[in-house]
């Protein structure tokens, strides 16, 4: 009654720190569920998002409409949109985090003193973790699904232009709570546009979140970054290069890079920037760019470029940081593995590129200097994803170097506690 009342009050300070106070309670015996009843939670969630798709649907279809209402970009429309294949998807999503092994309990490492003092490294929970994101409702499911595996509690904070789409999804999650007899707040959705819930995230509902994960786009990431006054799991943004060695098969620099960039344009792994050896700028250039203005993209080059492929616009300097998430790629002629990584280093925002090349050699090379989260050989950008590297699902990407990188799947949201067995023995 108390909470009902605070969401129709819309007090966003009060209903926050229920909610923190209510995921903090839930922790406990979430941290103690058995793989079963987590497993079962998760099957019937699923079961859950395939029964009430019609009701997903009509909901995303009024965020749809306001979406266009206010003006969202189609590289954002795109993300928050949801048809039939997208529900299924994120059904079979559950599925497979039900289907991985559980990491809560897993013995890291173990070893036994001199003294005879037995050690372990087992993996635990993180406790409560606060999810941040933007447009994508499929992250609802996504990320409650992989907090609870790990046996985390989660506050969910979408986006407003996602709220209707988010809450039906959220209901399918509570519903698999329900069913296995696991506490409803687990996994809170925060019922409220009002962004002021998420500076009340930010400062850590009184000491009752243990760690952020910010999803989305720079302004949201860069305040997290700036306010959070808890440990924070972000990647900035997705400036991904696709780099094309002088030993590079033609047809498979065509094909990955088409495929980098325009599969799907708006998402955190697509190509942004294209690096073109000079060895075969006079052979592979002008192939690959004409396939990619076929696919309706804008060519934004260096002076290199255009005298090889005179119809690109010419790049300027805020070019190559950019995340366009869109189909324009800038487009440049570097001088070998060591300029392409020089280039990356400069511009690139530490999440994912790929280099083409038939040499192994330099593709050790290009994987050795260049200090992203995901480096990739003969492959696109876009497999940049937990779904496609086996961990069934992710709730982000992320591109510091402290405790999570790449991929934040079950694994990562886990910590780990040392347990030592001992016969008496005492400490002189």
């Amino acid at each position: 009654m108390v909470f009902a009342a605070l969401r129709q009050n819309n007090d966003a300070a009060a209903l926050m720190a229920e909610m923190g106070i209510r995921a903090r309670a839930a922790s406990r015996p979430l941290g103690l569920a058995t793989t079963d009843e987590k497993n079962t939670a998760l099957q019937a969630m699923a079961d859950a998002v395939r029964g009430r798709a019609d009701e997903i649907l009509d909901a995303n279809a009024r965020d749809m409409q306001r979406g266009e209402a206010d003006g969202l970009a189609p590289a954002m429309l795109d993300r928050l949109k949801l048809d039939a294949a997208r529900i299924e998807a994120i059904a079979k999503s559950l599925e497979e985090v039900a289907a991985l092994p559980d990491p809560v309990g897993d013995v890291i490492a173990s070893w036994e003193r001199p003294n005879g003092l037995k050690i372990s490294r087992v993996r635990t929970p993180l406790g409560v973790i606060g999810v941040i994101y933007e447009s994508r409702p499929n992250v609802t499911a996504d990320a409650g699904a992989l907090c609870l595996k790990a046996g985390n509690a989660v506050i969910l904070r979408g986006g407003s232009d996602s709220l209707e789409s988010s809450s039906a999804i959220h209901a399918c999650l509570s519903e698999g709570l329900r069913v296995a007899g696991l506490p409803e707040d687990a996994i809170q959705l925060v019922p409220l546009r009002d962004r002021a819930a998420v500076g009340e995230m930010l400062a850590g509902l009184a000491g009752n979140l243990d760690v952020i994960v910010p999803r989305g786009g720079r302004s949201l990431v860069e305040r997290v970054q700036k306010e959070a006054r808890v440990p924070v799991f972000a990647h900035l943004e997705g400036v991904c290069h696709v780099y094309v060695h002088e030993a590079a098969d033609l047809q498979m620099a065509v094909d990955v890079t088409v495929n980098s960039k325009l599969r799907r344009t708006g998402i955190c792994g697509a190509a942004e920037t294209l690096l073109v050896d000079e060895a075969v700028a006079k052979t592979h250039l002008e192939p690959i760019l004409s396939a990619l203005s076929m696919g309706g993209c804008e060519i934004r080059g260096d002076e290199n470029v255009r005298a090889l492929f005179p119809q690109a616009h010419a790049a300027t300097e805020e070019d190559w940081p950019k995340e366009y998430l869109d189909k324009i790629i800038a487009v440049k002629v570097v001088d070998g593995v060591e300029a392409a990584s020089e280039h990356i280093a400069r511009y690139g925002s530490g999440h994912t590129e790929t280099i083409i090349t038939q040499d192994e050699a330099a593709a050790r090379r290009f994987m050795a200097l260049v200090d992203s989260a995901i480096v990739l050989h003969n492959a696109s950008t876009q497999f940049a994803d937990g779904g496609e590297f086996g961990m069934g699902a992710e709730i982000g990407i992320a591109t510091g170097r402290m405790h999570a990188r790449g991929p934040v799947g079950v694994e990562q949201l886990t910590s780990f506690k040392y347990c030592v067995y001992g016969s008496g023995q005492t400490r002189t």
